[in-house]
């Protein structure tokens, strides 16, 4: 575990921030009242959904695509270590959580809270910041997400790409190179 994070450092610190960043607005508005809570939460479920849908669009395209990287990587002259396989098995991870997640809260706040005669006014308020918090973080996985991605592909990119030697690459080619010489 300590190993994820040590690899995935830069990743993790931009969506802690993008998760902080989206945060700090929830905390900036103060308190809001049940009634307000109510109204705000109607005038902002369709921005929520969107966020849940959109969120699993996307992780459901990065699955996908992860196996087109794997087959590049099966493909490809260089041996890889079996370093890249982890990093591209822990964005599986990350994703499939995030996918799953934003399934849940999806259907979470579809719920018509707003609609029900029998709830006490003041959930409206709970219901709200939590929806602000949960929609916080679900960004901030993606953005981690997205940027361990980025770091995959760019090591791809130097060793299929442009041949460039890299810590991903297995012993066995910088001996086939000297051999070679």
């Amino acid at each position: 575990m300590i190993k994820f994070f040590r690899e995935n450092q830069k990743a993790i610190f931009g969506g802690l921030v993008a998760t902080l960043f989206t945060g700090l607005g929830v905390f900036l508005l103060g308190q809001v009242s049940g009634y307000e809570a109510k109204r705000l939460i109607t005038s902002s479920h369709e921005g929520l959904n969107m966020l849940c849908n959109t969120i699993i669009l996307a992780s459901a395209t990065i699955l996908t695509l992860l196996l087109t990287l794997l087959g590049i990587s099966t493909g490809t002259d260089s041996k890889l270590k079996s370093d890249h396989y982890y990093q591209v098995l822990d964005i599986a991870k990350i994703d499939t959580i995030l996918l799953v997640g934003a399934l849940i809260v999806f259907q979470f706040f579809n719920i018509p809270i707003t609609k029900a005669d029998n709830v006490p006014i003041s959930w409206f308020s709970t219901v709200y910041w939590s929806s602000l918090i949960t929609s916080s973080i679900l960004s901030g996985i993606m953005i981690t997400v997205v940027l361990m991605l980025y770091n995959t592909l760019t090591n791809i990119i130097y060793i299929v790409g442009l041949k460039n030697d890299h810590h991903l690459i297995s012993g066995e080619r910088e001996k086939e190179t000297s051999n070679s010489q």
